[in-house]
């Protein structure tokens, strides 16, 4: 009896408040006044949280690695996108160098993090060796290999051009006395190469260049060679432009301010001055760091290492029965996955089962970043080439897949799927309608139609026949195919999201209400403001906010999360005179994304369903294994506990 009990008490979470969460207790009577802190300060102490990854002790060798590398791919966008705003309008302030400290901070100590890594990876018997530890047979064969494969793609520049180098290139400059030679390395080439022979041993490309300038250099001159990079803002030049401009666009977007500069810490003063002025930096904006320069390239160790140094799979849910008939089930009940714990095979199943339909008449979807192969995408053509109705809103305009997109929007219009135009906000909804037989069948989602973010992010997927839902889609398409703002009646988009978050609120700022917000960022100040007023009339509040949050409260434990998968679910929850109601959706808590892009949010009808992402909230808000907690003065690591919000029904 007691074991049941128990169970019992634990599915009736839904209808009752979760009692001390976080495990802080509350003022009698609370004033909360929330600590501003800017959305860079906080993106960056976030990629900070990613940097701390690599020293989880839970975590295998090659996956703490991993972390390294996505820290290193962060801050380079960080620098390229994330500081626009501060760059425009803060450059030289305090506060702006202060950023520029917070980030050569984490850039040294990664590359301290580099070097502890190299002996902890000797140990598994990998080694990334200089080319002085090479054998000479070693040497001839990557000086033929230099000669043929890296020096007839390899640029060499003169110093007049310095103001129109490359983002994000690594370069090598070089001269006798005064600076002469740039030495841009080509891209195509690998970072980081396998030195035949020799298991487990690799060699980078920068270091063989150095070994070998002369093959570089005019008249075969051998010198030595000094390692810098640099980053632009990467900006389109028209953000509204169609897909007739968009090629335009991407050309112009090349043309970026320089925003950072990296050299190596034996460059030269007088040419790291050189460079520094020609791109027009200030001093605080160029770092001095050990090489090698830009870390992403250990995402090779990772992929060529051994399975023994990374995490084990997990074993994914199938949902019994919908792939096999996705449409006679969503006739009897809704479904709602969790990703990549339940598998999102289901949603490219989904897609599938209507493209082979014949009873399948029309097909919607709204793309934003599908990656270079996509089943969902090839689906869209084949249900087109089958005659049926197909239209998708693919956005051309999401950042750094825009090429890719231009390419994706060229085979869909080659097998009849109507591309439609671009409206002056970005689509950032995901959205997938089908109608089969006059019953119309969508499915709605928190992240991206990616086959392999689908599989490595935390994501939410609504499936549902709900005839407002479903109406609610298909109207969204079809007033943004007449160039039209959508009005729904049921979910949500552009700033009637706000409305729904900041009514919602206030609906429960009271000492009896209760508020669960969970997002990738939540920075936008009315929904700010409406969460402190509800905190100071006494409502219970939890917030599980992955990356950026530019208000904290003194006596509020913020929780980020940071572990094995990507949290990326977007979720609202509200207890409503005793009974939750829960929204999901495409939509951060920003302005640029609830003001200039349309995102959907969908609320949770299905009983089953809303009970399943309240236990996923509760897990999370518990979680001490993946946890920090944020605070105005700090962030606060939770790790080794046995609450692990990562692992679906299991706190």
């Amino acid at each position: 009896m007691k074991k049941t009990k128990s169970k019992k008490k634990a599915l009736s979470f839904p209808d009752k408040a979760p009692q001390d969460l976080n495990g802080m207790s509350k003022p009698q009577s609370p004033r909360y006044v929330a600590a501003q802190v800017s959305q860079e300060a906080s993106w960056l102490s976030f990629n900070r949280r990613v940097l701390e990854q690599t020293r989880r002790p839970d975590f295998p060798l090659l996956e703490r690695l991993r972390f390294l590398g996505i820290w290193a791919s962060n801050l380079d966008e960080f620098f390229s996108a994330r500081i626009s705003r501060a760059f425009a309008e803060e450059r030289g302030s305090s506060s702006y160098q202060s950023l520029m400290a917070e980030a050569r901070d984490q850039t040294e100590e990664a590359s301290r993090l580099y070097l502890e890594f190299l002996k902890e990876l000797e140990g598994h018997g990998i080694h990334i060796l200089e080319p002085s530890q090479l054998t000479k047979a070693e040497k001839q064969y990557f000086g033929a290999y230099l000669a043929e494969e890296v020096a007839p793609l390899t640029d060499l520049i003169r110093p007049e051009a310095i103001p129109e180098l490359a983002s994000q290139a690594l370069y090598f400059a070089s001269g006798e006395g005064l600076l002469q030679h740039l030495i841009r390395l080509p891209e195509s080439v690998p970072r980081l190469l396998e030195v035949p022979g020799r298991e487990g041993g690799f060699v980078r490309l920068g270091a063989l260049v150095r070994m070998r300038s002369d093959l570089f250099l005019p008249a075969n001159q051998k010198l030595p060679l000094y390692e810098f990079r640099l980053i632009r803002l990467a900006q389109l030049a028209r953000s509204r432009a169609d897909w007739d401009e968009l090629p335009e666009a991407l050309e112009a977007r090349l043309d970026g301010q320089v925003s950072h500069l990296e050299l190596e810490e034996d460059f030269p003063p007088l040419w790291a001055e050189t460079l520094r002025v020609a791109l027009e930096l200030e001093p605080w904006e160029v770092f001095r760091i050990a090489p090698p320069l830009d870390l992403s390239f250990v995402s090779t160790i990772v992929a060529r290492g051994p399975a023994s140094e990374k995490f084990k799979p997990i074993t994914i849910e199938k949902p019994k029965g919908f792939a096999r008939d996705p449409f006679a089930y969503l006739n009897r009940r809704d479904l709602l996955l969790y990703h990549p714990f339940e598998d999102y095979g289901a949603v490219e199943a989904f897609a599938q089962m209507a493209a082979q339909d014949p009873k399948v008449e029309a097909v919607r979807a709204t793309l934003y970043r599908i990656g270079e192969e996509n089943g969902i995408a090839q689906s869209l053509i084949q249900a087109a080439r089958a005659g049926k109705d197909v239209a998708v809103l693919l956005e051309g305009r999401a950042r750094f897949d825009e090429l890719a997109n231009l390419e994706w929007s060229l085979r869909f219009a080659g097998a009849g799927v109507r591309v439609l135009p671009l409206p002056s906000k970005k689509v950032h909804a995901k959205a997938l309608y089908v109608r089969r037989a006059g019953q119309a069948y969508v499915h709605l989602g928190t992240g991206n139609y990616n086959p392999i973010n689908g599989r490595l992010y935390t994501d939410l997927s609504l499936f549902t026949a709900h005839p407002e839902l479903t109406a609610d889609v298909w109207a969204f398409f079809s007033a943004l195919e007449q160039r039209q703002a959508p009005a729904l009646s049921t979910l949500r988009t552009g700033s009637s999201i706000r409305d729904l978050l900041i009514e919602s609120i206030q609906a429960e700022a009271h000492k009896k209400g209760e508020i669960i917000l969970k997002f990738n960022h939540l920075t936008d100040p009315p929904i700010l403001q409406a969460l402190e007023e509800a905190l100071n009339r006494g409502a219970k509040v939890h917030l599980i906010v992955r990356s950026t949050l530019t208000a904290l409260w003194e006596g509020l434990e913020v929780k980020s999360l940071v572990g094995r998968f990507l949290e990326h679910a977007r979720v609202a929850a509200f207890k409503n005179k005793g009974k939750w109601r829960v929204w999901a959706g495409s939509a951060d808590a920003m302005p640029r994304n609830l003001d200039r892009r349309y995102e959907l949010f969908f609320p949770i009808l299905d009983a089953r369903a809303k009970r399943k992402v309240l236990e996923i909230l509760q897990a999370q808000i518990l979680d001490d294994r993946n946890s920090y907690i944020l605070t105005p003065g700090a962030q606060e690591r939770r790790w080794g506990g046995k609450r692990d919000g990562q692992r679906l029904g299991k706190p």
